[in-house]
């Protein structure tokens, strides 16, 4: 059973930085593709970032945080991290992140992960 935690949230001015970081366990992390979700306060989760699995060759973001933020994984420290850059205050949410076996999944039916973690507060306002 895959464990997730996630940290570094907290609030930042607009146009400020932020690096979100999350750590698995119970699975054997290279193998896994990994992705972040945010949800806002009364808006439906959605899709933020996808890596590949093994050295992360592959990304994929939603439009309305590319060129913004970065997707990047540790394997060595069973972890994935987002750089988030240019911060606006729409980018308020919570955030999560997740781990499946198939990029797919992480990309149209992440909507099915039962499990969570506790995700991490990112609140941007001046």
């Amino acid at each position: 059973q895959v464990q997730l935690a996630e940290s570094g949230g907290g609030v930042v001015q607009p146009g400020g930085s932020l690096r979100l970081s999350c750590e698995a366990s119970g699975i054997i992390f290279s193998n896994y593709a990994l992705g972040w979700y945010r949800q806002a306060p009364g808006k439906q989760r959605e899709f933020v970032a996808s890596i590949s699995r093994y050295s992360g060759g592959s990304t994929k973001y939603a439009d309305s945080v590319k060129g913004r933020f970065t997707i990047s994984r540790d394997n060595a420290k069973n972890s994935v991290y987002l750089q988030m850059n240019a911060l606006r205050p729409e980018d308020t949410a919570v955030y999560y992140c997740n781990a499946d076996l198939v990029l797919h999944r992480i990309l149209e039916e992440w909507g099915r992960f039962s499990t969570w973690g506790q995700g991490a507060q990112v609140t941007v306002s001046a």
